[in-house]
């Protein structure tokens, strides 16, 4: 049996808002245990696109593939069983809990205990171990009884990688990662991204192209909703159309970004 080295696909993946076409004919491949980056200039349609694929929003036309199964009408809490589980879906920071808790709270519906928080504390006692170690996954393990409000901003995104690690996620969609961080948490947040990649699979949408430069397999550039280049970074970052779309060069925009 040959299984396809494509975890996720879509075809033809479309999704317009009145007129307006914010995703036009999107044919995405991502290839099992790679790290697929989706990149392009505001507007280009790179969030409607991951809404998409996780089905916060229902496609204008098209269809969406995971492991040769088409997903393409089922519901969010569908596709998070199936394993694909993006950042934002369990990664609300809850400030005055430790970030055990935090972790330990996107694992209670594995006990059916999501909505019982009368339950006593102890009945959440079995998730303790993989909720420790999702933190040590992410180095975080050190602040296992921190109060998540207490944490630097580049460590409470490493919290919301770390509960989405302990989800234990096929597939790992990661929407702008290292948004709004200092280089110093830029390139911790990039390494983990690696090191949590590791027998997995990732795509994520991001802004700085030097952690699509380190990290990326695989680089889809869109514009206006459409993919105009694909490729590794070195074949895309010299594409005329993709510097184009950032309005820049190469040099100024794609490597110093």
């Amino acid at each position: 049996m040959i299984v396809n080295d494509c975890i996720l696909e879509t075809e033809n993946l479309s999704k317009s808002f009145g007129g307006f076409a914010a995703v036009s004919n999107v044919n995405l491949q991502v290839k099992r245990g790679t790290i697929h980056a989706l990149i392009g200039p505001n507007g280009a349609g790179k969030t409607t696109c991951f809404n998409l694929l996780t089905k916060f929003l229902e496609p204008t036309q098209g269809s969406i593939k995971f492991n040769d199964l088409d997903i393409t009408k089922e519901k969010p809490a569908q596709i998070a069983k199936r394993g694909i589980i993006r950042s934002f879906q369990i990664s609300a920071v809850f400030p005055y809990m430790t970030a055990l808790e935090n972790v330990r709270i996107g694992l209670q519906q594995e006990l059916g205990t999501s909505l019982f928080f009368w339950k006593s504390e102890k009945s959440l006692d079995v998730l303790n171990s993989r909720a420790f170690e999702a933190l040590k996954q992410v180095g975080l393990d050190e602040y296992a009884d921190e109060l998540a409000v207490n944490l630097p901003y580049g460590r409470k995104r490493a919290l919301e990688i770390a509960a989405t690690v302990a989800m234990n996620p096929e597939l790992m969609l990661l929407d702008e990662p290292t948004q709004g961080m200092g280089h110093e948490d830029v390139g911790m947040v990039t390494d983990l991204i690696k090191r949590v990649s590791v027998g997995r699979t990732v795509l994520m949408v991001e802004h700085n192209m030097k952690v699509v430069a380190n990290i990326a397999t695989t680089i889809s550039v869109l514009q206006r909703g459409e993919i105009i280049a694909e490729g590794p970074y070195e074949v895309v970052s010299k594409n005329p159309q993709v510097m184009e779309a950032y309005m820049g060069t190469a040099d100024t925009e794609l490597q110093g970004h």
